[in-house]
This record gives structure tokens, sequence and C-alpha cells, in this order.
């Protein structure tokens, strides 16, 4: 009877043996998870990107580089590139002025026989103009990364250079029944004197035109000196920009032909 008892309780020792050997072999086989699977860790969160890409920034179209070109002979703008199509307008090859003539470069075609052709920004107008050109009649020229903009409410004149504004300064602007017009433009010459001085040393013209200017030659826009500082700023002229001799002469250190002109 002792020796039967002894056999159930050494059996029952076994069985629970057995019983705690399988419920470790159970945890181990839950923690490591299927076969191929890849070991479970604990749950930190998604990782920390490698590389902090940033807000993306908008371009500054005001520092696009413009493309002008002197012309080589006097020219017939039209309205499309073909020779036969309908003239827009004629320029010159020499300013008013005296000075070699340009225009500025918009965008390049080809006619149908394959000759090339410029969409220019001519001189004349109230608001600017813009046609074609043959490029043959375009000469050398160059590229401009300035900008002038001329506000008539504040009367200011301000440089710009690859977006950046790097100079301002007073003006005086036309008067109401003599305004300065609004529109796109450009620097057409440098001229570093004249007879007069209410012209002041430096005076640039642009392509610009008015109804009446006190600018030579045929009523074109100035950009120019005075020797009536004490009326600046104010609504004092023809339709000519009129500034402070030692402002445009900073100007002129800065601002070369060719360079685009927004009045506004």
């Amino acid at each position: 009877m002792l020796r039967r008892a002894l056999v159930i309780l050494v059996a029952s020792c076994a069985a629970l043996a057995i019983g705690c050997v399988g419920v470790v072999v159970a945890a181990v086989a839950s923690m490591k998870g299927a076969p191929g699977d890849a070991p479970s860790r604990p749950s930190r969160g998604p990782p920390e990107p490698a590389l902090a890409v940033p807000e993306p920034i908008a371009l500054d179209t005001s520092g696009i580089t413009a493309e002008w070109a002197s012309l080589n002979r006097t020219t017939a703008v039209r309205s499309a590139p073909s020779a036969d199509a309908r003239p827009v307008g004629r320029v010159g090859g020499i300013t008013p002025e005296g000075t070699a003539n340009v225009v500025l470069i918009e965008r390049a075609a080809q006619d149908a026989g394959g000759e090339p052709w410029a969409l220019v920004r001519f001189p004349g107008g109230p608001a600017g103009r813009a046609g074609w050109m043959p490029r043959a009649a375009l000469g050398p020229g160059g590229v401009s990364r300035s900008r002038v903009v001329v506000d008539r409410s504040r009367r200011t004149i301000t440089l710009y250079r690859a977006g950046q504004a790097v100079l301002t300064a007073p003006v005086g602007v036309g008067r109401a029944t003599t305004p300065t017009p609004a529109g796109s433009f450009y620097i057409r010459n440098r001229l570093n004197r004249y007879a007069s001085a209410r012209y002041g040393p430096l005076a640039f013209g642009t392509s610009a035109r008015s109804r009446l200017t006190d600018w030579p030659g045929g009523g074109f826009i100035g950009i120019h000196g005075t020797n009536r500082p004490e009326l600046l700023p104010g609504a004092v002229s023809h339709g000519c920009i009129r500034m402070r001799n030692e402002d445009i002469l900073r100007l002129g250190s800065a601002l070369r032909v060719g360079t685009p002109l927004v009045i506004v």
C-alpha cells in the first residue's frame, strides 16, 4: 500500500515538471513569434527622419535676367515673326539724343523659312509697345539682373539687383495734367551732360513716352537731376522723373542701359 502511494507521488511530480517546461517553452515561442518572424521589440514610436526637409520657398521673380540688344539699322516691327506680318511700328537705329537705340528682348522664334526673330519691347506709346523684329537687325547687347521701379503715389524710385533693393530715393513725377505714364519700359540710354542745369549732372532716357515732357527729343520720359531739389518729392514735372543731383549720381553708379523700368 505504501509502495503504491510512493509511485503515485512520483508520477504526480513528473507530470508537474513536464507542465512547467511546457509553459516556459510556450512563453519563449510567443516571444520569438512564428518561424521566420523578426523578434518583437518594445514600441518607441516612428523613427526620426534622417534628413529634415525645409518648407518650400517661392521663387523671387524680381531678379530674373533681362536681355537687351542695340539696333544695327532702322527696322520695322511686326505683329508676328514674319516679313509678311502687319507692321506695328518702326524703330530707328539712333535715338533722338544721338545714341545707339536699344530694345528689350522678350523671347525668340523662327519664321516659316527658319529665320530667327525676336519679340522685343521697343520705345513709344504711353504704356510701352512690343512686336517682332528679325534677329539680323539686332546687334551687340547684354543682360541685366537689375530692375528700376518708380512708385508715383509714394514718389520714390527704387533700384533692385537680383531681387534686393539697393537704392531708394525721393523723386518728382508728372503733374495731373501731364502724368508720368504707368507701364513696363526700360532704360534706353545714358547722357552725362546737358547744356541746361535743369537736367542735373546725369540723365537716363527711357522707352516711355508721355503726351508732353520737358525731355528733349520727342516727348520721351527721362530720369534726370534737377536745379530745384526743394520741389522734391512732388508732382512737379511734365512727365519726367526728377531726382536730387546727389541721388542721380548714386543711381548712375549702379544703373545700366537695358535695365527694365516699371512705373506704377
